[in-house]
């Protein structure tokens, strides 16, 4: 059991640098270049909600310590909108632009192609639910051991 579940937390990581290439070959397919794959993804799991930085980072939307460093960079691009908070001036609220929300359109094209691609050929819709029932299981499992460990 234990070299499965090593070699699972070991495909977890190489699967989302993968994933993160796919993204840049999308970007550079579409000739854009002033934005990265990480931040794409950031704009994706925004999509039309409005967040702050922090939970960005608590919905699990952001892997990584330069959350801020990237919102900042996304705002300068153009892909966000940036918004202080009436109620509390310290907080500010971040919502995709019309630009941020052209390109997570495209990503979703992207998404769909993929999946059709993969349909029948590498897994079946209900294959990738119990993958994902797994996966979610497992990352319940870290979160406990995280939250109740001494």
């Amino acid at each position: 059991m234990k070299e499965h579940y090593v070699q699972t937390t070991r495909l977890i990581e190489r699967l989302h640098r993968r994933f993160l290439d796919v993204i840049k070959a999308e970007l550079d397919r579409l000739g854009i270049e002033d934005i990265n794959n990480v931040q794409t993804l950031i704009l994706f799991n925004i999509n039309v909600d409005q967040l702050t930085v922090g939970e960005l980072t608590a919905r699990g939307y952001y892997l990584g310590s330069n959350v801020s460093y990237n919102v900042k960079k996304l705002v300068e691009n153009g892909y966000l909108l940036q918004e202080r908070s009436a109620h509390d001036r310290r907080m500010t609220r971040v919502k995709l632009s019309q630009k941020g929300l052209e390109l997570t359109a495209k990503i979703d094209e992207l998404y769909a192609r993929n999946a059709a691609q993969i349909e029948g050929k590498i897994a079946t819709a209900e294959e990738l639910k119990q993958i994902n029932r797994t996966l979610q299981s497992l990352e319940r499992y870290w979160s406990n051991l995280v939250s109740f460990s001494p």
